[in-house]
C-alpha cells in the first residue's frame, strides 16, 4: 500500500530525511518511531503530498505521491499532529465539511466512525475548539475517515493526551485495521511500538530498524538490569564512571544498565530485567 524509495529532504542547511526506504503492507498499522525532530512528520507531508522531496520516490496505494497527487488525496486520510479542523465550526458541522468535500455523507460511512463518533454526538453542537483534548482527538480522526479512506495517516496522535484517551484511541485503531484499512502511525511514545504489526525506528532523518515490536526486542544483545536509589542521579554518575559499566540511562524511578563485565561484587537492588523497544532505540543510537 505504501512504497517509499530513497528519500531525501533538506530545509537550508538542515537535513530533514536521509535515504528513507520502506514498504507497508495493506492492513497493516506500522509504526514510525522517535523523538521530535527526528523527520517523521517532513516523510508523513511527502506521503500525503504536501511538499515535494528533493530526491527519491513514493507511492500509496498505487499512486505516484507527486505526479497523481490529485487522484491520492481521494485514496488517503491525514490527521497532522496539530489540531486543524475549524475550531469556529460545531462538531457536526466540521463532519458535515468533510463529507461533502469528498462527495459523500455522514449516513454512508457512518458505519466506520459510530465507535469513535458516539463518544462526542453528545456534544455535536459544540464548538470544535471548546473540546477537550481528546473529545478533538476523536473528531479530527473521524472527520480522516468520514470518505472511507485505503490509507490513513496519523502523525502523533496521541501527543497530549491523557492516558484514557490514548487507550481507547488505540483500540480504535484495530477495529479500523479489522475493516482493511492501512494505517501508518508516528508516535514518540515507545509503549505505543507494541501495539503496531511493524515498526520503523527513525533518529535525526534516519531510519535504523524495521521489524515486529517483538523482534527488535530480540536484537538485544546484552543482559539488562535495573536499579534504584533515594538519589538516582547521584548514582548514575557513580555507575557511569564504573570502567564495568558499559551503559546506563534513566528510565522512570530506576536507571536501567548493562555490563561489559559482570561485577564480582554485589550490587544490591540490582535485578535483571526484560529490554523494552526504548531500551532497544537507545542502544541502536550510542
Amino acid at each position: 500500500m505504501i512504497k517509499v524509495q530513497n528519500i531525501n529532504k533538506k530545509y537550508c542547511d538542515v537535513v530533514a530525511l536521509q535515504d528513507i526506504s520502506f514498504s507497508v503492507e495493506k492492513g497493516e498499522i506500522f509504526g514510525l518511531i522517535g523523538p521530535d525532530g527526528a523527520g517523521k512528520t517532513t516523510l508523513f507531508r511527502i506521503l500525503t503530498s504536501l511538499i515535494l522531496a528533493d530526491s527519491g520516490k513514493a507511492t500509496v496505494n498505487g499512486l505516484d505521491v507527486v505526479k497523481d497527487y490529485v487522484e491520492l488525496r481521494k485514496h488517503i486520510g491525514y490527521m497532522p499532529g496539530r489540531f486543524s479542523l475549524y475550531q469556529d465550526l460545531s462538531v457536526e458541522e466540521n463532519l458535515q465539511f468533510y463529507a461533502t468535500i469528498f462527495n459523500t455523507t455522514i449516513k454512508e460511512n457512518y458505519y466506520l466512525i459510530k465507535d469513535i463518533y458516539q463518544h462526542i454526538e453528545p456534544f455535536k453542537h459544540r464548538r470544535a475548539g471548546k473540546l477537550s483534548g481528546g473529545m478533538k482527538q476523536k473528531l479530527a480522526l473521524s472527520c480522516a475517515l468520514i470518505h472511507k479512506p485505503a490509507v490513513l495517516f496519523l502523525d502523533e496522535p496521541t501527543t497530549g493526551v491523557d492516558p484514557v484517551s490514548r487507550k481507547e484511541f488505540w483500540e480504535m485503531l484495530g477495529r479500523l485495521k479489522k475493516d482493511g484499512i492501512t494505517i501508518i502511525v508516528s508516535t514518540p511514545y515507545m509503549d505505543e511500538a507494541k501495539l503496531c504489526d511493524r515498526i520503523a525506528l527513525i533518529q535525526n532523518g534516519r531510519i535504523f530498524s524495521i521489524e515486529t515490536p517483538v523482534n527488535i526486542v530480540k536484537q538485544f544483545s546484552k543482559k539488562l538490569f535495573s536499579i534504584e536509589s533515594d538519589n538516582n542521579f547521584l548514582l548514575l554518575e557513580k555507575l557511569r564512571k564504573n570502567p564495568k559499566v558499559e551503559s546506563v540511562f534513566m528510565f522512570g524511578d530506576s536507571l536501567h544498565l548493562t555490563f561489559k563485565d559482570l561485577p564480582d561484587e554485589n550490587i544490591p537492588d540490582l535485578k535483571e530485567i526484560q529490554p523494552t523497544v526504548e531500551d532497544c532505540f537507545i542502544a541502536f543510537n550510542k
